[in-house]
């Protein structure tokens, strides 16, 4: 059985998956304030763009739940507050700051403190909704890329975890396979976090698909091999002329090109953003520490200088195809509307 499990739900505070436990321990938590929420997403307790949006709207809600001004400029003084401190917990994802606006706009509908609360609450509650819907159409979509018997490579984890449920790339899977297709993945590792070793490889066995898990720099070989149909990834901002995705996404992609392999972006519309170029989009560069230790275990010299961007940015003609809610856009890339 398929699982359709939230990540992220309202339930008198922010609920999530403390995604950093897994696969050890399921662990569920609960946020309470914007200073809980803004280390759950800057230590990946919250991760996965979808799943950011998503975060982002509570996050105003909870703002505005827990303000002790009664009067409506008060609370809304609060949220805006909290806005950019939740904005600026991960600059390169650009669905956070998209739920964090698109509540925070709402809400200034209110006349009164109480309403202002409600409507952020609703906004924030329709946000999850919609994700879980918008997730079965791009599945529904790119579905129809996959025959029976392919095997799929796939980076990160773009799967329910990353999102309210079901997934982007791993949503297209699932639904391929509820299809009655048989898919096998190929789960890259996804240094030096494993996203793709500690969530990806778990979320499929729990749902009895196929995989294997790879190291990074094994999809050469296995495309060398003919041993890969497609790679599927997801994307946390897709500007005009680039994809942003974890760190190693353009390998892959670059690989995939040379390889006459189709590569595949699966995304929602919110993760678009067509207003900017990869020039203009600042990419996260996370704590040395992450490659140089695994917990107590040092895996480098203390010291050593280290480079450890949490993305990359793939350009736009090495994608064969985005797969959004709207349907497969080839060429143009963009979705109408987009632009």
């Amino acid at each position: 059985m398929i699982s359709e499990s939230r990540t992220i739900w309202w339930d008198n505070g922010i609920k999530t998956i403390d995604q950093t436990r897994l696969p050890a321990e399921f662990v569920v938590i609960t946020i309470r304030s914007i200073k809980e929420l803004v280390n759950a997403i800057t230590s990946l307790k919250i991760r996965g763009a979808p799943a950011l949006g998503a975060a982002g709207g509570y996050g105003i809600a909870l703002a505005a739940m827990r303000s002790k001004f009664q009067e409506r400029d008060g609370v809304l003084h609060e949220m805006e507050i909290a806005a950019e401190m939740i904005k600026n917990s991960r600059p390169t994802a650009v669905n956070l700051s998209w739920g964090v606006d698109r509540v925070l706009r709402a809400a200034q509908e209110g006349e009164i403190a109480d309403e202002v609360r409600e409507i952020a609450l609703r906004e924030a509650e329709r946000i999850a909704e919609e994700d879980l819907i918008i997730n079965k159409m791009i599945g529904r979509h790119g579905a129809k890329l996959l025959n029976d018997g392919d095997s799929v490579l796939t980076h990160c984890n773009a799967g329910r975890l990353a999102c309210v449920g079901w997934g982007t790339a791993l949503g297209v899977i699932r639904q391929a396979v509820m299809d009655g297709k048989e898919i096998h993945v190929y789960a890259c590792e996804t240094r030096p976090l494993n996203q793709g070793s500690r969530l990806t490889s778990w979320e499929l066995m729990e749902d009895n698909i196929d995989v294997t898990l790879v190291c990074d720099s094994a999809s050469g070989i296995l495309m060398r091999r003919g041993m890969i149909d497609s790679v599927i990834v997801g994307a946390d901002r897709i500007t005009r002329d680039a994809v942003f995705n974890k760190i190693g996404t353009y390998t892959h992609a670059v690989l995939a090109k040379a390889h006459g392999i189709p590569f595949y972006v699966a995304a929602p519309l919110s993760t678009f953003d067509a207003s900017h170029d990869e020039s203009e989009i600042v990419i996260e560069e996370r704590d040395g520490d992450e490659l140089r230790r695994l917990g107590v275990t040092r895996l480098a010299p203390d010291g050593v200088k280290v480079y450890n961007p949490a993305f990359d940015a793939t350009p736009i003609d090495l994608v064969s195809a985005m797969i959004t809610e709207k349907g497969v856009f080839r060429q143009p890339l963009m979705p109408p509307g987009i632009l």
